[in-house]
């Protein structure tokens, strides 16, 4: 019995490739480090391509997703009171499902436009602000900064952070993912397929590391104290957040495309300088400690980099990945339409045998 799957083919899909063992990403025939400087709205374009009766080209894109960001703006208003009680990916959850199947947007645009418009208002209120309405001229990267800084921000920022969304845009099929295929089998739909894949983001062993890593960092502290922390940290058997992954058996690829990115946001900061130096000594120590099991760098660990250097909240860590992860989830939702075969595997039953039958 293979409890996680682990090997096991349930798809057939033309989006992306995992190869683990070499480290490499491959997205629509492309290694990643060709399309991490592309436009997040490129990238949208070469997974959505074939996949519906229009042809998506980056500008029919960019215009689509401003339209229906203020599609999305408009149901927020009045339900983001709702989610003060919630944490911030419990909120984005709720906002998700003020949209509905009746929208005339094509539902597959307006699920990738509204998660920044909602990811925003969230993070605001949190510090007393209202939302702020999205402007449908902008990139969908620069909008979501605005929308969360009430200013326009520098262009360096909205390049990293579109790296970022483009880096996490499909990863094979992960959990979420997976689950927004199992949900769209059922033809119930690219909104409620995307509900559902965002449940499973929420689970801490899948969408809830990057956050941690700052924690981590935060608790060695200094430099004197990477080595003693971390040993200490092994010697109790603790995770060190940021390292090893279920799929890759060497170094995440997306690792050292946000490393990059990370360096240039914070080039010559004591904090890249840190965070590479606990990186040097993690490594050395875990293949010492776990000599038959590689762990290396995944991509959570510069991801925490790159997200505080923006200087968006920890609490909205998840949610921002829910930005860029939405464009997998979407194409995916509409390969899997496509198919249109539900997703039924077989269990096997370990339970008792019935002995004797209930008296009437």
């Amino acid at each position: 019995m293979n409890h996680g799957l682990d090997d096991v083919v349930v798809a057939e899909t033309a989006l992306s490739h995992v190869d683990g063992v070499a480290g490499r990403l491959v997205v629509r025939g492309h290694e990643l480090e060709e399309i991490a400087d592309c436009r997040f709205e490129a990238v949208l374009g070469l997974l959505w391509d074939g996949l519906t009766s229009r042809l998506w080209t980056e500008q029919a894109i960019h215009v689509a997703l401003g339209v229906a960001r203020l599609v999305a703006f408009e149901r927020l208003v009045p339900a983001i009171a709702a989610t003060d009680r919630l944490s911030s990916i419990e909120a984005l959850r709720l906002l998700l499902t003020t949209l509905a199947d009746a929208d005339t947007a094509p539902h597959h645009v307006l699920a990738v436009a509204a998660v920044p418009v909602f990811v925003a208002a969230i993070a605001r209120r949190r510090e007393g602000h209202a939302p702020i309405m999205p402007d449908a001229s902008l990139g969908q990267a620069a909008d979501f900064l605005r929308m969360l800084r009430s200013e326009h921000a520098p262009a360096e920022h909205v390049r990293a952070l579109e790296t970022y969304l483009v880096t996490v845009a499909d990863h094979g099929l992960n959990a979420s993912t997976f689950t927004a295929r199992v949900i769209a089998s059922t033809r119930a739909g690219l909104l409620s397929s995307v509900v559902g894949a965002l449940c499973a983001l929420k689970g801490p062993l899948h969408g809830g590391a990057p956050g941690p890593v700052l924690d981590m960092l935060d608790a060695i502290g200094d430099f004197d104290n990477i080595r003693p922390w971390l040993k200490e940290a092994l010697t109790h058997e603790e995770r060190l957040m940021g390292f090893g992954h279920r799929v890759y058996r060497v170094r995440d690829p997306r690792a050292d495309v946000l490393k990059a990115t990370a360096s240039a946001l914070r080039a010559g900061s004591n904090r890249i300088r840190f965070a590479e130096a606990v990186e040097a000594e993690a490594i050395a120590l875990l293949a010492r400690h776990r000599p038959g099991r590689r762990l290396d760098t995944n991509v959570e660990f510069y991801t925490a980099l790159v997200l505080e250097a923006l200087a968006i909240p920890r609490d909205s860590f998840t949610n921002v990945f829910a930005m860029g992860r939405v464009a997998g989830w979407t194409a995916h939702v509409l390969e899997q339409e496509r198919i249109d075969r539900l997703i039924r595997p077989q269990s096997r039953y370990v339970g008792p045998a019935p002995q004797h039958p209930i008296a009437a």
